[in-house]
């Protein structure tokens, strides 16, 4: 266990050596988590893949696509797995729903947050909208030819809360809302595709399918297994590590989501601007 202050090394470690340097790491382990700021995904997990060691690193892969390439490159060098925490994609409710989805052609998604002081070295898109961005591309197998984007900061110096329309070359369209600021949590996709509604809760796992046919609206309750998405994971990570095939979650998978995530912050900031503008003439009634 390796941590900057050495009484949470010590204490997270069990057992273990408790370190307060990665670099320390060299010739102790065959594998390691990363979970540190993301600007520091990239300087540790090439460090730790140039040693031979298989890596999974949090989302998102890195702070910049120049980042994440480099470590997509040194895993490829050092035939090393690296897998990305895109967490959600092993929540069994979506398997379920990548399973069922035919020809998505409209996405509604909101994930809201309580305020909470961790994770604010990045902004709501890259702390939690990104998991939805994730999925809507592996769902889409496409990447947006549009996207429009608003978003503001309210408690933090970073962009809290945004509102995203994307749209893809078919015509598919996702509307993705992200807050931090939120006073509930909520986890919830909602997919309509031709003759079907899908309705996910990623907080309970439960998968609703309301289908047309014949002139008469079915209901389905999707039936699955439910089980912890984090231990899923890491068994996950485990088994490519055995078996040394790329993971489901791939550094390659995961640039694509950042690159996404980085165009919507692109969008956002133009918003910001005229924002700035706004609040520079003063309001008034």
């Amino acid at each position: 266990m390796v941590d900057l202050d050495p009484a949470r090394a010590t204490e997270s470690a069990h057992g273990a050596p408790a370190l307060t340097d990665y670099r320390e790491l060299t010739g102790r382990i065959d594998a390691a988590v990363v979970a540190v700021p993301t600007s520091l995904h990239a300087e540790i997990g090439c460090w730790l893949l140039e040693r031979g060691i298989d890596v999974l690193v949090e989302k998102p892969i890195a702070a910049d696509l120049a980042s994440a390439s480099r470590l997509i490159e040194a895993a490829e060098r050092t035939e090393r797995i690296l897998q990305v925490g895109h967490l959600e994609r092993f929540n069994p409710a979506v398997v379920e729903l990548e399973r069922r989805a035919t020809l998505p052609l409209f996405f509604e998604i909101h994930r809201l947050n309580v305020f909470s002081p961790r994770s604010l070295d990045v902004d709501v898109v890259l702390d939690l909208m990104i998991h939805d961005v994730d999925i809507v591309l592996a769902l889409t197998a496409a990447e947006p030819i549009e996207i429009r984007a608003a978003g503001i900061s309210i408690l933090s110096p970073k962009v809290d809360i945004a509102n995203v329309r994307l749209q893809f070359p078919n015509g598919c369209v996702a509307n993705l809302t992200a807050s931090r600021v939120s006073t509930e949590r909520v986890r919830k996709l909602r997919l309509f595709q031709p003759q079907q509604y899908l309705s996910l809760d990623y907080s309970r796992q439960d998968l609703a399918l309301f289908s047309v046919s014949g002139g008469q609206i079915g209901f389905e309750q999707a039936t699955f297994t439910k089980s912890e998405p984090l231990q899923v994971q890491w068994g996950a990570f485990l088994d490519s590590l055995e078996t040394r095939k790329s993971p489901k979650t791939s550094g390659a998978a995961a640039r694509q989501s950042l690159g996404a995530a980085l165009a919507i912050l692109d969008k956002i900031k133009e918003h910001s601007g005229v924002v700035s503008q706004t609040l520079a003439a003063g309001w008034k009634r």
